[in-house]
């Protein structure tokens, strides 16, 4: 999962082959690959915590607990997994350092789900405890690029790129909640609402030898470094590798495997550093009938034994209400679905926890959106074994400011291998209109013919899925966001 975004790296990449999927059994699934909040400190009183619970309350409590924190402890697990090394080392740096990947995977690539085959990533994990970063951003000419960035709770609070910012040089100042000071001339103050910040960048790249080059040429002159390193000479620092941090298990796995005395241990601890934001003041006071204080020690063996019995069935039961609410998380409109709600999540935390789960790292939907299809126009799951075509009238192609595309998985959601090595189709493709103006895309197991190979989706012998991106999606009729356009039904033909 873009993951991913979800991190295409994707964010998927720390959901390994398999695990990205058991527990999802819906096209809503891997879709939610698709998007900020300020920051408050709420000081509660303790010392009421355990008393102010009854059993059955705190059964209830706990679960509401459980979602809301469950963002914040996966990025932290995320954190941990992605940034335990010593040196720069394939898709993990230490903290406060870039991974900038370098091509799109092929058809044998099986350490992520639902690859990405349209932007390249660039990804560094801060800490602005101590002080701010500097991120440095070249002129980037024409190409379409994008650098969200999350704060520990998964909301995208700033996304810098050629959306919001344009193209042209520019250098911004991340810094954390607590920070004041001065920064240098011309460098903009982007204030994070917690110390741990996630940069998810994506740079769009044809895949063709000359623009990998060029792609590169961009990428390289990303700059990261901290506020005193600023106008000097800079290597950033050899990480530490830690032995104890399990690199094996998917994060999600390891989140869902703790107990619940130490995952509410865990969610007061990162509540310090990353406080709660102005609208979670209800929740807060939630947490704190439960003993869960931002900052304070949280020990379920002080807790009242009936208590501390209700709060232990907090996490399958919050486990099955995060996943279950796939019904309730996106849209389904002629076979495809997906999401306008991700990105800035407000008070809806159980929505917040679903992307989490199955995307983390999703952008806002002004930057993307991922329509998902499992199944044809009559409701039958996509085979090779068949013929589609998905058609698109004169002037209703995906509206988009960016780009889109449609990329072929298989059932398990890698590339399909294919004589043309291909596994998007897009405008990059040259692709051939219609006498009248309306577009054809051909998805099948065989070429429909040379002439028309420029739209041919390769698809396997067996089953597959689809996934539509539409980056910078317009915001004005025509719009998938608005609604007042959607994605064709992909039909059977003979």
């Amino acid at each position: 999962m873009d993951m991913p975004d979800q991190v295409s790296l994707h964010v998927d990449a720390l959901f390994t082959k398999g695990q990205t999927l058991n527990a999802l059994k819906s096209p809503v699934s891997l879709l939610m690959l698709i998007l900020a909040s300020g920051w408050l400190f709420v000081q509660t009183n303790p010392t009421q915590a355990d008393e102010t619970a009854k059993p059955d309350d705190a059964a209830n409590l706990a679960v509401d607990a459980y979602v809301y924190g469950y963002p914040l402890v996966t990025m932290e697990f995320t954190r941990r997994v992605m940034t335990n090394t010593d040196e720069l080392k394939g898709t993990h740096a230490p903290m406060g350092q870039f991974v900038r990947m370098r091509e799109y995977p092929s058809a044998k690539f099986r350490d992520v789900t639902a690859p990405n085959a349209d932007t390249l990533y660039s990804t560094a994990w801060l800490d602005l405890a101590k002080e701010p970063y500097l991120l440095s951003l070249p002129d980037m000419g024409n190409r379409y690029f994008l650098m969200p960035t999350l704060d520990g709770w998964t909301n995208v609070f700033e996304v810098p790129g050629t959306r919001t910012t344009g193209n042209k040089a520019q250098t911004y100042a991340i810094t954390g909640p607590d920070w004041k000071g001065n920064l240098p001339d011309g460098v903009k103050e982007l204030k994070a609402p917690t110390n741990m910040v996630w940069i998810l960048g994506r740079t769009y790249c044809t895949g063709t030898p000359d623009d990998y080059k060029a792609c590169h040429a961009v990428m390289d002159k990303y700059d990261l470094r901290p506020l005193s390193a600023y106008g000097k000479p800079f290597t950033p620092p050899a990480g530490k590798t830690d032995p104890a941090i399990d690199m094996k298990t998917a994060v999600r796995e390891q989140v869902n495997q703790l107990d619940a005395g130490s995952y509410f241990k865990l969610l007061a601890t990162l509540m310090q550093d990353n406080p709660p934001a102005a609208e979670d003041a209800p929740m807060v006071e939630k947490l704190a009938k439960i003993g869960i204080v931002p900052g304070k020690d949280f020990d379920i063996s002080k807790v009242d034994a009936e208590v501390a019995k209700a709060l232990a069935k907090a996490p399958q039961a919050a486990q099955e209400k995060i996943m279950g609410h796939f019904k309730d998380a996106g849209k389904l409109e002629n076979g495809w679905t997906f999401t306008t709600n991700a990105g800035v999540y407000g008070a809806d935390y159980l929505q917040r926890a679903f992307i989490t789960a199955i995307g983390l790292g999703a952008n806002r939907p002004q930057d993307a959106i991922y329509p998902t299809s499992t199944q044809d126009a009559d409701g039958q799951k996509y085979s090779g074994a068949n013929k589609y075509v998905a058609h698109f009238p004169k002037g209703q192609t995906p509206p988009v400011n960016a780009f889109w595309s449609i990329t072929m998985y298989d059932a398990a959601y890698f590339f399909v291998d294919n004589p043309l090595n291909k596994y998007t189709v897009s405008p990059r493709n040259a692709l051939k209109y219609n006498p009248d103006g309306s577009l054809d895309i051909y998805i099948q197991n065989e070429s429909p013919e040379k002439d028309r190979e420029a739209n041919w989706l390769p698809a396997p012998k067996g089953e597959f899925v689809l996934m539509m991106r539409l980056y910078w999606p317009k915001d004005t009729a025509p719009s998938i966001i608005d609604g007042t356009w959607g994605p064709p039904a992909v039909r059977q033909v003979e």
